[in-house]
């Protein structure tokens, strides 16, 4: 059981990659709403930010400019030190950091095909983050090289998606990317499951894209339950604030990012308890 100075971590890497090629379908909002269940759970989480955007580092209140260490230097060194100098302490408190996006992060898609660079991530990290409960990577809305390293930094694959065609219709590929990066860089990547966020409560349209979701992963495979359309998830990035700081008016929101979060938990490694002389 790993221990490093005198405190005792979490062993393993419990790390999900959230993705979708397709942009805007809410893959920042289910990254930030499981960080925050997991800080309402108590629980040390970290926020690994692939999306040149950086929104994820900015919804939680951490401003990355090129002038400091962040993710795209972590990818081009694969360093554990430069890794360890880029986490930072989100604006959220104690115990949930971000490893933040800058904008140098594009020029990672031009020189980031070879196959020893889609390791640095796993690498730099490895080191790092076995002092957190559970690690997230907001992946880009691609499948080029930052996302491939990102589920090679992984255990396990997180899709999100809509129920729409356009939505529904790009799952395909990403399954065939998972494979692919499975079968020549992690033998023991898989999809850990699908979330539907942004639900509509009544349409027969997306009722028909979730039969035709369920036909490509399989029904146990998208998770239940979906996150509805709700404006205060929207209200909660604008603050930089967790959901769960909006109090009542998102308490069902904050049931699912919850149950959600306990879902995670089940497919990621599950990690024994801290030796009793600790």
């Amino acid at each position: 059981m790993p221990v490093t100075g005198g405190s005792w971590q979490y062993p393993g890497m419990p790390t999900a990659a959230v993705l979708n090629q397709k942009g805007g379908v809410g893959k920042t909002t289910l990254t930030l709403g499981l960080a925050a269940a997991a800080q309402r759970a108590g629980d040390p989480v970290l926020v690994v930010d692939l999306d040149p955007q950086g929104s994820a580092g900015w919804a939680m209140g951490v401003e990355a400019d090129d002038d400091h260490l962040a993710v795209g230097d972590v990818l081009r060194s694969g360093n554990p030190k430069v890794a360890e100098a880029a986490i930072v302490t989100s604006g959220w408190g104690e115990g949930i950091d971000v490893l933040p996006a800058s904008r140098n992060l594009i020029d990672r898609e031009a020189d980031g095909w070879a196959d020893e660079s889609l390791h640095r991530l796993r690498r730099a990290l490895e080191p790092v983050t076995g002092r957190y409960r559970s690690v997230l990577i907001d992946c880009a809305p691609s499948l080029g090289p930052t996302t491939m390293a990102g589920m090679t930094a992984a255990d396990g694959v997180l899709l999100v998606v809509e129920l729409s065609v356009l939505s529904v219709r790009g799952v395909e590929a990403v399954v065939e990317t998972v494979e692919h990066v499975g079968k020549e860089h992690h033998p023991e990547l898989d999809i850990l499951g699908a979330v539907v966020n942004r639900a509509p409560p009544v349409s027969a349209e997306a009722d028909r894209q979730e039969l035709e979701l369920e036909r490509i992963l399989g029904r146990n495979t998208v998770w239940r339950p979906f996150v509805p359309q709700r404006t205060v998830v929207n209200e909660a990035v604008g603050r930089r604030a967790p959901v769960q700081d909006l109090g009542y008016r998102a308490r069902d929101v904050i049931a699912v990012f919850d149950e959600l979060y306990a879902h995670l938990l089940a497919v990621l490694p599950d990690p024994p308890p801290p030796p009793p002389n600790l």
